[in-house]
């Protein structure tokens, strides 16, 4: 192989703030490159620079040898450069061909767009790349996966000779990923290189061949993915060993504060039993689509319940609206924190005190002192990187609005704390800090309820785990019971 891509002592600042220093990168033709590091790391200014976005202080970027500028995105397609974001930049109104087209549509003489034409040139390329789609069908009507592909497809459209996928199993299934997998080795056949972004490691060992890692703005290595441990990538990452990656302690209680009987929603939730000890961690997992996130919406007053029975704390109980659950002391952490958690155009300090508002109001007068007392407690514990509580969150990264959501509702929680995915897309770093808070949490007799699609963080982080399969509780384990083997054996019987 040789090599297609060289990015050579790399040098960004914004406002006097440097980002990157001195940060190398180089790609094969064919290769699957990882650009692994925590968030704020510099990854995603790094690939901005390549694909015309920013444009770099320092340093040069080769491609096939010959020294390139990228001044803007139009000059990086043209170089075969493309990015895939992890949210998908596809118009959903449009059939599969007009978006692989978008932008620049083929057109008859007499200057109307030929749709025709289009597809018929869609359709081959999704024949050559095995893609058993129309290229009449409406963007809609796909899958998150299948819509992935078309964004793919249109990339390698463009003539992309090097496509950077940015946590592109963010929103797929286990069997979706696969499907992603074997688009990728199909791309690696054809000599197309893709860089690879992912918090999720075990994705790396499947799919990568080499790993640059990346820590506070600065280049700390490139390894062989086969040839490196997992340990080593964890201590490149943080600069250190996080020997204490799980924190696991027993602190259930006998008290059992939640009951939940053949709970149902008339729709993906089917018949969910479980009961929730004080200070008890207990995990859900299933597949995709087993009805987690619906069965924890039912019990947050998020989804109506059509049958079965609630008890909190001994007493039936249904609650109407989510403002019902947190007056009795319930929180929820949702999936999705940009869609239905954070106020992006909002600061640290209102995402922070949303909830707890009318603690500030006497009488017509704000208590700006014990907000601010609020939040600095807050980005304390939780160490959340910020500039200030004024900050716009979505300036942070990923991790720390991670972190700033869960403060929030550590703010009006009393009882018990709902987490739905609560490390999806964050660093290895604030993962283990998510685990700690975690701990602590139930420690201090809180019960939490973790829904995750991650297998080792259910088996090392609860004391039980309720496995989901297809909208019915399958069984539950118990922690000495808690295998991956076994997880998957219940998600699978039914």
């Amino acid at each position: 192989m040789s090599t297609l891509l060289e990015m050579k002592n790399i040098d960004k600042s914004f406002t006097g703030n440097k980002v990157l220093t001195d940060v190398n990168l180089s790609v094969e033709e064919g290769e699957v490159h990882a650009l692994l590091g925590e968030n704020g790391a510099g990854k995603s200014t790094l690939m901005k620079i390549l694909g015309g976005i920013y444009t770099k202080d320092n340093g040069t970027i080769t491609i096939n040898g010959t020294e390139v500028q990228m001044r803007n995105v139009t000059e990086a397609k043209n170089r075969g450069i493309s990015i895939i974001h992890q949210e998908l930049m596809l118009a959903q109104h449009l059939t599969v061909a007009e978006n692989i087209f978008m932008g620049r549509e083929i057109k008859t003489k007499s200057g109307f767009v030929d749709l025709k034409k289009q597809e018929n040139e869609a359709g081959n390329f999704l024949e050559q790349y095995a893609i058993h789609l129309s290229a009449d069908t409406r963007l809609d009507k796909l899958t998150i996966a299948e819509q992935q592909m078309i964004e793919i497809i249109r990339a390698i459209s463009f003539g992309a000779k090097i496509i950077v996928m940015d946590e592109p199993t963010s929103s797929l299934s286990d069997t979706e990923v696969e499907i992603l997998y074997e688009m990728i080795r199909v791309l690696k056949s054809k000599k197309i290189a893709i860089i690879y972004i992912s918090h999720r490691l075990k994705e790396l060992y499947d799919i990568t061949d080499r790993i640059t890692v990346l820590r506070d703005g600065q280049y700390v290595g490139t390894v062989m993915t086969k040839e490196t441990k997992k340990a080593e990538l964890i201590s490149m990452m943080v600069g250190r060993d996080l020997s204490n990656y799980y924190t696991k302690s027993d602190h259930v209680r006998d008290e059992i504060i939640l009951k939940v009987s053949d709970l149902s929603d008339g729709n993906r939730v089917k018949k969910v039993s479980f009961d929730l000890k004080k200070g008890e961690i207990l995990g859900i997992a299933g597949l995709v689509g087993t009805g987690r996130s619906e069965t924890v919406e039912c019990i947050f007053g998020l989804r109506a319940k059509k049958a079965g029975t609630i008890e909190y704390r001994g007493k039936e109980t249904n609650f109407r609206s989510p403002q019902e659950a947190m007056e009795e002391g319930f929180g929820l952490v949702p999936e999705d924190r940009k869609k239905e958690g954070l106020f992006l155009k909002l600061d640290v300090k209102f995402n922070t005190t949303v909830n707890v508002i009318p603690e500030f109001l006497n009488k017509f007068r704000w208590n700006k002192l014990k907000e601010n007392k609020i939040v600095a407690e807050k980005v304390s514990d939780l160490h959340i990187k910020t500039t200030g509580a004024d900050q716009i969150i979505s300036r942070l990264s990923g991790g720390n609005q991670q972190k700033v959501l869960i403060g929030r509702w550590l703010c009006s929680t009393k009882s018990i704390l709902i987490l739905d995915e609560p490390t999806r897309g964050v660093d290895v770093k604030t993962k283990a800090e998510i685990y700690k808070l975690i701990d602590k949490l139930a420690a201090s007799g809180l019960a939490i309820i973790m829904v995750s699609s991650e297998l080792p963080e259910l088996i090392n982080m609860s004391d039980r785990v309720m496995v989901m399969s297809n909208g019915y509780t399958a069984g539950i384990l118990h922690r000495e019971e808690l295998d991956q083997e076994s997880i998957m054996s219940l998600a699978t019987s039914r």
